[in-house]
């Protein structure tokens, strides 16, 4: 038998063209981050700014998270809500009340080695492999992505609870754009884009980008920029994901600068986040 870091040597190894260069280093830097801010967590039960949940139950959430996310990519089916952000939230709500773990300590456990069987199961499993997540059919690709986009998410609702700086970081928030391109017309909110006709191209500062075309109120998404675009939004990249996952405001991001809009309907662009509802 090897040792762990001869296992974890391997693994790595074998996940290359598997996901994107630098996703499973970020993925698993930042479930050690998390854990590292768990196990400095004064109280478990401490209220997290903006979310109902305390500190353990954030924790406990992003442990089952992980669970069920290295499940899907083992090619097991786990359902879990009906795909609409009201049924994810109610299908996480039904699971964290039927788990009673809120220690810091274990939880912290969990969420890295929860990490490193996606990642085991990742490097085992066929690459071009579609995956049933609890948001439809993705790739491998794009469901690392979105583990490490709901990671980077609760990352952040656990580091302002504590007071403490979160991970969230230009490198990281580029690695989650394979899975914003494959979720965004799924989130699309069929009340706010109804009859809409529009399109967008979104720059990240620094790099990375994506294109977004809405046709009477039905949004297609994709890495390159449609043919002359209505408007065109640059966005700083940690403001572009905490706005997305609905940790900032739209008007204070444009008010402090981290976000401009231009072209031939740039009124479009404060409108845009209105336009999504994320899970």
């Amino acid at each position: 038998m090897g040792s762990e870091t001869d296992r974890g040597r391997d693994a790595r190894g074998t996940l290359s063209g598997r996901l994107p260069e630098g996703l499973a280093d970020a993925l698993r830097a930042t479930a050690e981050e998390i854990a590292e801010l768990l196990r400095r967590a004064p109280d478990t039960g401490a209220a997290v700014p903006g979310l109902v949940w305390t500190v353990g139950e954030v924790a406990a959430h992003l442990a089952q998270a992980n669970e069920l996310m290295a499940e899907v990519a083992a090619g097991r089916s786990r359902r879990h809500g009906d795909g609409t952000a009201e049924g994810i939230a109610s299908a996480n709500e039904q699971a964290l009340a039927a788990f009673g773990e809120r220690r810091a300590e274990p939880l912290a456990a969990m969420i890295v080695a929860q990490t490193e069987a996606y990642l085991d199961a990742v490097a085992t499993r066929p690459s071009q492999e579609a995956l049933l997540t609890p948001m439809g059919p993705m790739g491998q690709r794009a469901l690392g992505s979105y583990l490490l986009t709901h990671m980077l998410g609760h990352g952040f609702d656990l580091a302002r609870a504590l007071n403490r700086p979160h991970m969230v970081d230009r490198d990281r928030v580029a690695l989650t754009l394979p899975f914003m391109v494959e979720a965004m017309p799924r989130v699309t909110d069929a009340a706010a884009t109804a009859g809409l006709n529009a399109r967008y191209a979104v720059r990240l500062w620094g790099g990375g980008r994506f294109g977004v075309t809405f046709t009477d109120g039905a949004a297609t998404v994709g890495h390159e920029f449609p043919d002359r675009p209505d408007c065109t939004i640059s966005i700083e990249p940690v403001t572009f994901l905490l706005m997305v996952l609905g940790r900032c405001s739209p008007a204070g991001a444009m008010a402090r600068g981290r976000v401009l809009a231009w072209g031939r309907r740039p009124w479009l662009g404060p409108r845009f986040p209105e336009y999504f509802k994320a899970p």
